[in-house]
């Protein structure tokens, strides 16, 4: 059974930050939804350079598109309210808040990346070195 978003699609303005980012600068907003969709295995910057690139042409939505797939998959999430091309087709800067604001709610500091999250979801972190002992 396929879980629900936190966040409606069109709750956009719920955040202004977000939106405004996404409105201006929807490649940023892009690159750090991709980041942590792709576990930190590219970078914040290479994602949104190529939503960029591709934005020239207009096609960026399909390349956004994949990272909902890959998102939704992780998460269990439902494919609403249409198939995640046509959401991010017909309205790519509301898919975009939407699956950032998802992330957030998730435990994601997404400004950080994902090395910097306060909550690495799914993922083993590392172990700290041990204390420095006194005698």
């Amino acid at each position: 059974m396929s879980g629900e978003w936190s966040v409606k699609l069109f709750d956009c303005f719920g955040d202004s930050g977000t939106c405004c980012l996404t409105c201006w600068c929807p490649c940023i907003t892009f690159g750090r939804i991709a980041e942590i969709v792709d576990k930190g295995s590219t970078s914040c910057c290479m994602h949104g350079t190529l939503y960029v690139l591709l934005a020239t042409i207009g096609c960026q939505w399909l390349y956004a598109c994949t990272k909902r797939s890959s998102m939704r998959a992780q998460y269990n999430l439902q494919q609403s309210p249409c198939l995640d091309c046509c959401v991010h087709f017909f309205c790519d800067s509301c898919a975009l808040c939407q699956e950032y604001k998802e992330l957030e709610k998730r435990g994601f500091n997404m400004t950080k990346g994902w090395e910097g999250s306060n909550k690495m979801v799914g993922c083993v972190q590392g172990m700290k070195p041990p204390r420095k002992q006194r005698m």
